[in-house]
This record gives structure tokens, sequence and C-alpha cells, in this order.
């Protein structure tokens, strides 16, 4: 999806904050959710960075914060931030594919993000986020959606050559522990990619 023109986009508070209203009062999924909808979304005007991931899992549907598991801890980790900067709005916006948790499979794992939200709602929210600088596109939902005929055959592919997608993305896997063999397997991903996503990050936070 092609990245907004920066600078001819209005980022005044009271621009963003009735779309944030609509995003969290959506029911759009109610009949297919085998709980109430929790959309979970984190923007502020003046955000640089912009976390694109999957969707809401158990302990953040509970929470109504982003990333409030495990996979948040790691996710922190690879960028070099702490919980104060991650959660500050104003500086780093969260914006998943689905804004709400979608449910478990049989086998206990998360259900993939319902399919009407990002449609919905990331153009929307993205139009209103002209600071970004950096989107981090978290797992293959995201990245298919935004980089669309870009995205390589595989994931792995994608995240590999992550330069190509530069200055505005920047394909990560997802930090779940479900992927702990993926990054065992892919050691040029902590000795080349971290790197590179953390001092990118620590530029854009200065």
């Amino acid at each position: 999806m092609p990245r907004p023109s920066k600078g001819s986009i209005g980022l005044a508070a009271s621009d963003l904050d009735p779309l944030l209203r609509e995003i969290r009062a959506c029911r759009v999924c109610a009949a297919f959710m085998p709980h109430e909808p929790r959309p979970i979304v984190q923007a502020a005007p003046g955000a640089r960075i912009l976390i694109i991931g999957q969707a809401p899992g158990t302990r953040v549907q509970a929470s109504g914060r982003p990333f409030t598991d495990p996979s948040g801890d790691r996710l922190r980790d690879w960028m070099g931030v702490d919980e104060a900067v991650f959660y500050d709005a104003g500086r780093i916006a969260i914006a998943p594919m689905g804004f709400c948790f979608p449910g478990l499979d049989a086998a206990g794992a998360d259900l993939p993000p319902r399919k009407e939200c990002a449609p919905l709602w990331q153009k929307k929210l993205l139009d209103q986020l002209g600071d970004v600088r950096l989107t981090l596109l978290v797992g293959l939902h995201a990245q298919r959606f935004h980089l669309g005929s870009q995205v390589r055959k595989t994931m792995t592919d994608t995240v590999r050559e992550a330069e190509a997608f530069g200055p505005d993305y920047l394909p990560l896997p997802h930090p779940s522990w479900r992927n702990s063999a993926w990054l065992r397997k892919n050691p040029w991903f902590e000795a080349k990619i971290l790197p590179m996503l953390r001092c990118r990050i620590k530029e854009l936070l200065q």
C-alpha cells in the first residue's frame, strides 16, 4: 500500500481522535467472534514509528493494551526500547491488521486476523499518521497487505531482503515464541536485521 505523502496531511489531534473513537467502537465482526469485540489501537499525532502486527492475543484482549505478552517483550528487545518509550503513542503508533482478538483454533493457536478489518481501517488510519517515517511490518499478513506485489515468495525471503523496502518499511517475523525455532534456524536475522532495526529506531526517537 503506498504511503501517504508526508506534509500533506492534517495532523491535529482533532483529526485523529474521532477516527480512534470510531475504531474502538467498531463491531463489524461481532457476529463472528466468540467474545465481545475489543479493538486495540495506539496512535497519536507526531508518531514517527508505526508497528503493524497481526492481531491481539488472549493477554492483550484482557489488558486492552497492545503487546502486553511475551511477544511484546521480545519485540521491545528487538527494537531496543523500554515500555515507557514503546507505549508513548506520540512516538510509536500500533495498528495491527486485525484490531480485535480473533479467537483460537482447535489446536489452541490464535486465528488469523479477520479479513474485514484491514481494508476497513488501515488506510484511514495511515492517512492521519503523516509523521510516520518507519513502518514495521510484523508477520506475513502485514507484509502481504502493505507490500503487495513487492512481497517475496516467503516471509523469510522478505525479511532477509529488508533493506530493499527501506527507508519506509522494515519487515520482521512475528516475535511469538512459536517462531523461536525460526530464529535459531536463521541467525542472520540477529546479526544483520536487528542492528539495522535498532539503528533506525534510535535515529527516529532522538
